[in-house]
């Protein structure tokens, strides 16, 4: 397959290891010849790169199997997965699920990717619903638009939201990003 065909989502097969693309952007600069700029994460490794691929260059792809999994907990393993076709349960490493874990709850099915019938990684939701656990009183009359202030979520995630949400509160947050969208 040509590397401008490359999408994120796709898996890579590149010196030997399997490779998930997280982020594309195709230049065309004004000097010199098009190229794709992807970021590219180890599935095997966790470790994330940047490589550029030329327009013209050849780029294996690798069919990942996607099955729904439920995240059941985590240990000093890993994070324990149940496949839900088959019951079966999954450890993954926490290394290599990175930050993926804080934003998911215990008894979420999500979709597993699957490589030679072994877990390799989680593939997210655009975005989730968590509950707000502990953040600071709002300023009453603070009508300042760009105004944020720090909150902890349900699964430890820390991110900023704006003054009027209250602990207790659903609210969204980007999965990409990890930033306050709306409440829910």
């Amino acid at each position: 397959m040509k590397s401008q065909e490359i999408r994120p989502g796709m898996a890579l097969n590149l010196d030997g290891q399997v490779w998930l693309v997280v982020n594309i952007t195709h230049v065309k600069p004004g000097k010199g010849p098009a190229y794709t700029q992807a970021k590219l994460k180890n599935l095997s490794t966790g470790n994330n790169i940047e490589r550029r691929f030329r327009s013209a260059e050849e780029v294996d792809q690798i069919n990942l199997d996607r099955r729904e999994v439920e995240y059941l907990y985590s240990d000093s393993t890993g994070a324990i997965f149940m496949d839900c076709e088959t019951y079966d349960q999954l450890t993954i490493p926490e290394d290599i699920l990175g930050d993926a874990l804080l934003y998911v709850k215990p008894n979420t099915a999500i979709n597993g990717l699957f490589y030679n019938g072994n877990p390799m990684t989680v593939e997210l939701p655009a975005s989730v619903d968590l509950e707000v656990t502990d953040t600071p009183p709002g300023i009453k009359n603070a009508t300042a638009t760009n105004q944020l202030k720090e909150a902890v979520m349900e699964t430890g995630l820390k991110t900023r939201v704006p003054p009027f949400v209250e602990n207790g509160q659903m609210v969204r947050i980007s999965t990409e990003t990890g930033e306050y969208q709306s409440k829910v």
